[in-house]
């Protein structure tokens, strides 16, 4: 691996977990909502949550940049306070954490979902407030399904190629694994660092799912199965 390749991988690393770093408090917010609150409206906020993993990525990549560019209200903000978005590292870390947050949020809702609300309650009756029941019972019970999207977020981040492009400076040292297996393939002679680099990726998304499915089962085998007493009723 050379010196391009090296920095090619160590900066798709630092996007996902950027991007993990990013989302893990509005998904954890949005998780919440999705799972506890029935809501007028409560399809649409699911449809705009979700929608990034439906769309084009190219064209998701193209709303941020018409989003974040100068000319729009919001870019002209952020670059009065001298922030860039658009063909800047941070451009690609946010297209990276707008393209893993719906796994995020799916992953945390399920595990959200899987903990029974009346424990809460219970906790709550013995004095704890709704923060001290949140943690101190709710987070424990669903850290699972919250690992397991983190790293699915992770993974979807790192293997990011459409949307990132789109915000992209493209200089050496500001290319992604996937952005450097392009640049590879389109350059004769490169066929080897094709290889490799495919690789390596197909081995880091491979272990990533596989961390996460050993997560979300582990999270399904807590859920009470029908046939389980409800707490309170075994004395029935």
């Amino acid at each position: 691996m050379n010196e391009s390749e090296g920095a090619a991988l160590l900066l798709s690393v630092w996007m996902g977990l950027s991007a993990v770093g990013v989302g893990l408090l509005p998904a954890t917010a949005v998780a919440l909502l999705l799972a506890r609150r029935s809501f007028w409206g409560k399809a649409l906020v699911e449809a705009a949550v979700f929608l990034p993993l439906v769309l084009p990525p190219v064209v998701t990549g193209y709303v941020l940049l018409t989003l974040f560019g100068r000319e729009s209200p919001v870019g002209a903000a952020l670059a009065a306070l001298g922030i860039e978005i658009p063909f800047t590292w941070t451009g690609m870390a946010l297209a990276g954490a707008v393209m893993g947050f719906p796994l995020l949020v799916r992953s945390m809702r399920s595990g959200f979902e899987n903990v029974d609300a009346r424990l809460e309650a219970a906790a709550r009756s013995l004095g704890c407030s709704r923060w001290e029941a949140f943690f101190s019972v709710t987070l424990p019970l669903a850290w699972p399904g919250i690992v397991a999207g983190a790293v699915l977020c992770f993974a979807r981040a790192l293997g990011e190629f459409g949307a990132t492009v789109m915000l992209s400076p493209g200089t050496a040292g500001n290319r992604t694994l996937p952005l450097e297996i392009f640049r590879s393939y389109q350059s004769p002679g490169e066929e080897a660092a094709v290889f490799r680099l495919a690789m390596i990726s197909i081995l880091l998304s491979a272990g990533a799912l596989a961390a996460s499915e050993i997560l979300v089962r582990r999270s399904r085998s807590r859920r009470p199965s029908a046939g389980e007493e409800s707490p309170g009723e075994g004395g029935r």
